[in-house]
């Protein structure tokens, strides 16, 4: 469990490394009227995971867990990385606009419209199922940040294309496939 559990952990370092570098090159974002302040969340959620996962009495010692948690890790980083990869140029922090946007609707963006906020919760409950059960309060936190982030951005998009969107938003799930 010790070798999954380092494995994950150099994951997450890796996919850190490639989404700041991927940041570079994006459209330039317009002026963003987001009420949570991001670094501020970024950096407490950084802490706890780091405290958290170190430890604790609910540390996962079962390999068909860790292997469950090593699967859903993967499926979800790979999610978040294909829609980051589909979405190009056009990616951005949470809740800020682009300038001269384009709705994006393939690859991920057929299934869900937020599928790198869906990625990122997967990735974080297979790290918790690989690591410490404690972590499942973490996905709940920040699945309501992301449920926050995901509805405040959908205006912004109903706005931006008002006829476009609500159509989209009719046949495609929020978050979670066929459910949410």
């Amino acid at each position: 469990m010790h070798a999954l559990r380092t494995a994950i952990t150099i994951a997450w370092i890796i996919f850190w490394v490639y989404w700041l570098a991927s940041a570079f090159g994006v459209k330039q974002g317009r002026a963003s009227r987001r009420r949570i302040p991001l670094n501020g969340v970024t950096a407490l959620s950084v802490i706890v995971l780091v405290r958290v996962f170190r430890g604790g009495s609910l540390v996962v010692q079962s390999p068909v867990l860790g292997a469950i948690g090593a699967v859903v890790f993967a499926s979800g980083i790979a999610l978040a990385i294909w829609a980051r990869v589909q979405l190009g140029r056009n990616w951005g922090m949470p809740m800020t606009e682009k300038a001269e946007p384009e709705l994006i609707t393939s690859g991920p963006y057929r299934f869900v419209r937020h599928p790198i906020y869906s990625g990122l919760l997967l990735a974080l409950l297979g790290t918790a199922l690989v690591t410490n059960l404690i972590g499942l309060i973490i996905v709940v936190i920040l699945g309501a940040y992301f449920y926050y982030s995901a509805s405040v951005e959908e205006g912004n998009l109903t706005a931006i294309f008002p006829t476009a969107y609500p159509a989209y938003r009719v046949t495609t799930k929020m978050l979670v496939p066929f459910v949410l």
